[in-house]
């Protein structure tokens, strides 16, 4: 089939989420899920997305062998193993490990979109492979989901990556180098460079513009204990398992 005959409609934030339909793609570039490819490249077992900084840690207590990622209002959080920083994911241990993510954009879309039939995140550092996938997929419907600041407020990355994957699904991807400039002068890309906000360092904006650096997609699904995880998607995946039966 002909990735033509998907329809594809860009959303925007925790309202676009909650409405996506079909095979939702949702999209955090700086920088929940630039980090979550990191992850798996770094041998991750899982990613166990939450909403609450407070359900992380609960699950923490639970089970001490659980690694804790994320942040609020992009600074880390208090109690947790990392920031959202995917250059330190970069340089972390996680081989069989399982990973706890909250963020204040990307992993509050992938919980609030339950009226797709399939949920996978969206970056510049796999886009290779979330095109190859929907178009291996064919869905009827693809919902590009930009989730921005917070998922309040449009930003200009996620504008932009989901512009560059409904390229690649039309034809070809564009040049990634002026992407790289734009994102560089815009304000969400220089927050990377400025001494005042040191928990946005100068090497996550690096990492983020590797564009197509990873092969695999994540898709959420349910672990055996019934929780949403995100795990690498099998080539040709089918439906069984995704997001339409959580």
């Amino acid at each position: 089939m002909k990735t033509q005959a998907s329809r594809v409609q860009i959303l925007h934030c925790l309202d676009g989420a909650r409405r996506a339909t079909g095979l939702a793609v949702i999209i955090d570039v700086f920088r929940a899920f630039t980090l979550a490819p990191c992850a798996f490249a770094r041998g991750v077992e899982s990613i166990l997305p939450v909403a609450t900084a407070e359900e992380a840690l609960a699950m923490k207590r639970v089970d001490p062998a659980l690694l804790l990622a994320g942040e609020h209002d992009g600074r880390p959080l208090p109690g947790f193993d990392f920031s959202n920083s995917p250059a330190a994911i970069l340089r972390a241990e996680l081989a069989g490990r399982r990973l706890v993510l909250r963020t204040s954009a990307g992993v509050q879309g992938l919980l609030a979109a339950q009226g797709a039939d399939e949920v996978i995140t969206g970056s510049f550092v796999n886009a290779t492979a979330i095109v190859d996938y929907l178009r291996r997929r064919a869905p009827q419907q693809v919902s590009l989901v930009c989730m921005g600041w917070n998922a309040r407020e449009r930003t200009a990355e996620d504008e932009a990556c989901a512009e560059y994957l409904a390229a690649g699904l039309r034809s070809a991807f564009p040049d990634f180098a002026p992407v790289r400039e734009r994102l560089r002068a815009d304000p969400s890309g220089a927050k990377f460079f400025d001494p005042a906000r040191p928990w946005f360092p100068p090497e996550d904006f690096e990492v983020c513009m590797r564009a197509s650096a990873y092969p695999w997609v994540l898709r959420l699904e349910r672990d055996d204990a019934g929780r949403p995880r995100l795990r690498r998607a099998a080539p040709g995946a089918a439906a069984e398992g995704t997001h339409a039966a959580l």
